[in-house]
């Protein structure tokens, strides 16, 4: 915790204050190395790890003397939250980690392009989207504004130009939890719920939930800083929905937040994860490949299974997912994923719901399918493993009951998997 809470300044900000005036001249005592900072109305407050919750003293704009006031630290690392500053007493801008929350994260992108030397790093919590959607770079965001920007996108719904965030990849690294157009515990329902827990009191707090969700994605990354949130490089949301993206070779996969490694590739990278509702946000992914083979040759579609996963550590079972379509002797990929560390996996169990407890269909005959292994891989930890049938073949009937897979003991599957 070290060098992330030595200091951080709190900035309460006024659209104003994005306006930057240079090279004015006027006849007024508080111009200081010929800038004028009468209308600077910015507030720049100061708070140290002894006392985080309260502004302890106020920096003032063209005052140098303040810095020295409030004690401040030339030799640690700084996080500013927006907006920014002079470069008056020559600090080092490798110590510098500019963090802004919507219209703030394009305000630090100017604020970085407008100095001399780049800053070391650019956190954008789920940039504005109106209005910079298809803005220049030079107006918004962009991997130009620091050494490092990344960036993680939370509410994305909607058509481009009108989401509440940006939509499209603004950074060196941009991060998509969820999909990054909505995020759990953010729904409809849970708004009804909290609506008639406590009032139309905390309406507007429902509204911006998925949109503040990135900076409690980011708080819980501090404070979980040795067990960080994985995500993954994938071309599309569809794709990472199918398990298909879960490879950290060649810088694939990166951490959420703090910790994230510095990856500058020529292009920005799209990542995808998972999260849960609340924190810790982490979760544990699985990439699962199905095999199905049989006779029936009709296409079963929006099909809803069930697997529970077994470990060394623990286990989780009824996972639901829904697989589009279901037909014979074709190979599925799907991602499922978990909210507790299960360690290395042991067994598994697969269930294929029916589709109400009063389904005619299934009365008079039960669709079914035949399965020898099912392959999963850990996004996690990159380990592959082989599960195989009890009985050579399991077959697998909907509304029937759960069939068991094991690890497999197949040397030469196991050095594959390696």
């Amino acid at each position: 915790m070290e060098s992330k809470a030595l200091f951080l300044m709190a900035l309460g900000i006024w659209l104003q204050s994005l306006t930057v005036t240079r090279g004015r001249v006027a006849a007024d005592d508080r111009i200081t190395r010929g800038r004028d900072f009468i209308d600077i109305e910015s507030k720049f407050a100061l708070r140290t790890p002894e006392d985080i919750a309260e502004d302890t003293c106020h920096l003032i704009p063209g005052v140098t003397e303040s810095v020295a006031k409030c004690h401040f630290n030339h030799t640690s690392k700084t996080f500013v939250v927006i907006h920014g500053w002079t470069e008056e007493f020559h600090y080092p801008l490798d110590n510098v980690h500019l963090l802004g929350y919507s219209l703030g994260a394009h305000a630090a992108g100017i604020a970085g392009s407008l100095t001399n030397k780049k800053v070391n790093r650019i956190t954008g919590l789920d940039p504005a989207g109106p209005n910079f959607e298809y803005a220049e770079a030079p107006s918004r965001l962009s991997p130009d504004d620091a050494d490092f920007v990344d960036v993680l996108h939370t509410f994305t719904r909607g058509s481009p130009g009108r989401s509440i965030g940006i939509q499209k990849p603004v950074g060196h690294v941009d991060i998509y939890p969820n999909g990054g157009t909505f995020q759990p515990g953010c729904n409809i329902g849970e708004a009804i719920r909290v609506i008639a827990e406590r009032g139309l009191g905390d309406v507007d707090q429902l509204v911006k939930c998925s949109h503040e969700r990135s900076i409690h994605l980011f708080i819980d990354s501090l404070l979980n800083e040795e067990n960080p949130s994985k995500a993954y490089r994938c071309n599309s949301k569809e794709a990472f929905e199918k398990g298909l993206c879960l490879s950290c070779r060649k810088n694939r996969c990166n951490n959420l937040g703090y910790e994230i490694n510095k990856v500058r590739a020529k292009r920005s990278s799209k990542m995808y994860l998972k999260t849960r509702s609340q924190m810790p946000y982490k979760v544990f992914h699985y990439q699962v490949k199905i095999h199905f083979s049989g006779t029936e040759s009709d296409i079963q579609t929006n099909q809803v299974f069930e697997i529970s996963l077994y470990g060394t550590v623990a286990e989780s079972e009824n996972i639901p997912f829904t697989l589009p379509e279901v037909s014979a002797n074709k190979t599925y990929s799907f991602l499922i994923y978990t909210e507790v560390d299960i360690g290395e996996l042991l067994m598994l169990k697969l269930k294929w719901r029916s589709d109400s407890y009063f389904s005619w269909s299934d009365w008079w005959s039960s669709p079914g399918f035949t399965i020898e292994k099912i392959r999963v891989k850990a996004g996690e930890t990159q380990k592959k493993v082989i599960f195989c049938s009890r009985e050579k073949v399991s077959h697998l009937q909907k509304g029937k009951a759960s069939v068991v897979f094991v690890k497999c003991h197949d040397k030469s599957l196991n050095k594959k998997s390696g």
